[in-house]
């Protein structure tokens, strides 16, 4: 099976891609209905936690389209329109972390210097393949600057909350999303124009785990953090898991990457994702709110982009290493 993928044209990989990624995304929505149907005619007392199940559901299957058709539209624009379109991606979700908290008048400079040097210049680190630069300018001389800036305001009060409010929302909007396009341009040998499977790959590893996980957490009693998560249970967690290494492995043939490599690399984009929208989720509950964007229930007023792409913001880092630490 690997083999013969690997022997197809990139333009015949990407129309095998298309027509299974959206034949499986009309199964999950076919599913989801007759889910939602079957509880419904059941009664339950826990009919409230039931519905934010279920719209959690649908925003995350819807989400799983957006990001589809976005994949696919980078792909036909090329590497260069790619990096740009992560950038405006991290521009707004940047903007949507930022605004759940009050920023004080002394915190302009840093939130202009975040904006409008930090972004674009991690971005053309991307563009550039400057690597090595790429993966410490952030968390080294980044991490450095804000506070320094910060402190050049004069103004102490929650000086510490409000510079790691800003450093954690640039570690996650820009740096982690960052690592997405960054895949584009890894070098391998015998795969050259076909790096936007590297891309595909990751997102529907990560995006199916999160819809396993949510439609297996459905009747499901005592989740591991109630307070944050109603959908995290261990038992989903693992379901998920297994559907995102085992499709890892059905598309290892679009990969540089054999059967079992890439189930490792799948569990752990897996891990990282999963685990990191259960923590924007605690972050969520912290500043009271349960979308990031959603109309009457966010105090963003924006439009909920993080939501749909808080797990690759976390797994996309930490398989950008893996690959390049092991293959590379």
């Amino acid at each position: 099976m690997g083999s013969f993928l690997r022997n197809l044209t990139p333009e015949q990989q990407v129309s095998l891609l298309f027509v299974g990624v959206f034949g499986l995304l009309v199964l999950a929505n076919v599913a989801g209905v007759l889910m939602s149907l079957r509880e419904r005619r059941s009664d339950s007392a826990e009919e409230a936690s039931r519905e934010l199940r279920r719209h959690d559901n649908q925003a995350l299957l819807r989400t799983s389209w957006i990001m589809a058709l976005v994949f696919w539209i980078g792909w036909a624009l090329g590497d260069g329109a790619g990096i740009v379109l992560f950038g405006l991606i991290s521009f707004f979700v940047l903007r949507e972390f930022i605004s759940l908290s009050p920023t004080r008048r002394s915190d302009h400079r840093s939130l202009v210097l975040a904006f409008f040097l930090v972004l674009p210049l991690q971005y053309a680190l991307v563009w550039t393949r400057h690597f090595d630069l790429f993966t410490f300018f952030i968390p080294v001389y980044v991490f450095l600057a804000i506070p320094a800036l910060s402190a050049l305001g004069n103004d102490p009060q929650r000086f510490l909350e409000r510079n790691a409010k800003l450093q954690w929302g640039i570690m996650v909007c820009v740096y982690g999303l960052s690592h997405v396009p960054a895949l584009l341009l890894l070098d391998f040998p015998r795969f050259a124009d076909r790096q936007a499977f590297l891309v595909f790959f990751l997102v529907l590893v990560v995006q199916t785990c999160m819809l396993v996980q949510h439609l297996m957490a459905r009747g499901l009693r005592r989740p591991v953090a109630p307070a944050i998560s109603a959908s995290f249970h261990w038992r989903s967690w693992a379901w998920g898991l297994l559907a995102g290494g085992l499709l890892g492995v059905l598309l290892s043939g679009f990969t540089p990457f054999k059967p079992l490599p890439a189930l490792a690399l799948a569990l752990v984009a897996c891990v990282a994702g999963s685990f990191g929208h259960l923590v924007m989720k605690a972050i969520k509950r912290d500043r009271g709110v349960t979308h990031w964007g959603s109309a009457g229930r966010s105090v963003t007023g924006a439009s909920g982009l993080l939501d749909r792409v808080d797990a690759l913001c976390f797994a996309a880092p930490v398989f950008f290493h893996s690959v390049r630490w092991t293959f590379l």
